[in-house]
């Protein structure tokens, strides 16, 4: 990138497109405020030389809307990405591959804010053009399957999201071979799917396939691997089997630690799940710790107080602090969290009500019934 710099000039295409290689390396480590920044300029330069309709422009508005989905930026992203739906649309037609792209992004943004049925008729319609254009079996569509499949998770249609993804599966297994990183990914969204229905041992099993496949074919320390280890923990940890997924858990923690860096956010993750463990066996203490440096990295790395992943970290805490009977303590939080997710997911998200259901808990606590009851009451027939 300098040297091009240096040598083309900032504003060359290839001066470009290195820059956008390095914001998605910085994408790729979690760095994604430094990857906004450079994408920023790399799409405000392709206007400036290429103009709004250029292809190239277009792909670099997609990409600066992934990063504010990262960052917890639902509008943003939406705003970027229905403007490159509409351009592809009107430049390269409905059904053309870029175009569908495009679509299955949008999908997932309202999937990030728990609009499920806007989510669900995206993805069916990406799914059936790709069905028609590409076929059945093309990656391309068992993508869109599967994300229609997640879909279904998010409205509790288990049996639904398990049919899809027991065929993507299959056919992933037919066409790449049982070893495929893609093969293994939709294996593990099943074991998902079960874990949900309480199918804890056909999850095990699963994850537990999963994970050797991918540390035979991957390796020990590959992120990917790392995930299915998180995944068969948390299964562990809904059988009550604590040990067994605080020894994974550990392992998760230290080798993200060691590769990734203290503040990426998957090692956040590993540290949040691994103080969830803590506090099922009661080690308040300890889960706390854990809770309070992942807050606080959360707050400095992401969007400070506003951003999902901080909300939950302070949710964590509360529910730590519940556990010890410090309800006052575990009130301020709560009440922190359900006001920022009314504001930024609507009073209707399932995060939002998640949290209310959470406060009123808190005040049954207390004894206070009536403040319980009232947000009890909104829960359920919302929920309805």
């Amino acid at each position: 990138m300098e040297k091009r710099r240096q040598m083309l000039g900032d504003d060359h295409p290839d001066t470009l497109s290195s820059m956008e290689n390095v914001a998605i390396t910085y994408w790729n480590q979690g760095r994604w405020r430094e990857a906004e920044v450079l994408e920023v300029v790399v799409m405000n330069k392709r206007k400036q030389v290429l103009e709004d309709d250029h292809l190239d422009t277009l792909w670099s508005m997609e990409n600066l809307a992934s990063i504010y989905r990262n960052l917890g930026c639902w509008k943003e992203a939406e705003m970027l990405g229905l403007v490159v739906m509409e351009k592809r649309r009107q430049m390269l037609g409905e059904d053309h591959p870029d175009t569908l792209s495009s679509m299955g992004n949008i999908g997932i943004t309202y999937w990030n804010q728990g609009r499920w049925k806007e989510a669900e008729v995206l993805a069916m319609a990406v799914m059936e053009k790709r069905k028609r254009v590409l076929g059945e079996d093309h990656p391309d569509t068992l993508w869109t399957m599967a994300n229609l499949a997640s879909t279904h998770k998010n409205q509790g249609r288990w049996r639904e999201a398990e049919a899809l993804e027991v065929v993507v599966m299959e056919k992933r297994k037919w066409l790449l071979g049982e070893d495929h990183p893609d093969t293994l990914s939709i294996m593990g969204n099943l074991a998902s799917t079960y874990r949900n229905q309480d199918r804890l041992t056909d999850a095990v099993v699963i994850e537990v396939t999963v994970m050797e496949k991918k540390e035979q074919v991957l390796r020990e320390d590959h992120p990917d691997t790392l995930w299915s280890m998180a995944n068969l923990a948390s299964t562990y940890r809904s059988q009550g089997h604590w040990k067994e997924a605080e020894v994974l858990e550990v392992v998760v923690m230290e080798k993200r630690s060691q590769m990734l860096g203290e503040d990426h956010p998957d090692t956040l993750s590993s540290m949040g799940n691994l103080a969830n463990t803590y506090r099922d066996q009661g080690r308040w203490t300890e889960a706390e710790e854990l809770e309070v440096v992942v807050m606080r990295k959360r707050k400095q790395l992401l969007l400070g107080g506003d951003h999902p992943d901080t909300l939950w970290s302070m949710g964590n805490i509360a529910s730590t602090y519940k556990n010890q009977g410090r309800w006052k303590e575990a009130e301020l939080l709560e009440m922190v969290v359900m006001e920022k997710r009314k504001l930024l997911l609507g009073d209707d998200h399932p995060d939002t009500l998640y949290s209310m259901r959470n406060l009123a808990s808190t005040y049954r606590n207390q004894s206070r019934w009536t403040e319980a009851d009232e947000l009890e009451v909104v829960v359920i027939d919302k929920r309805k």
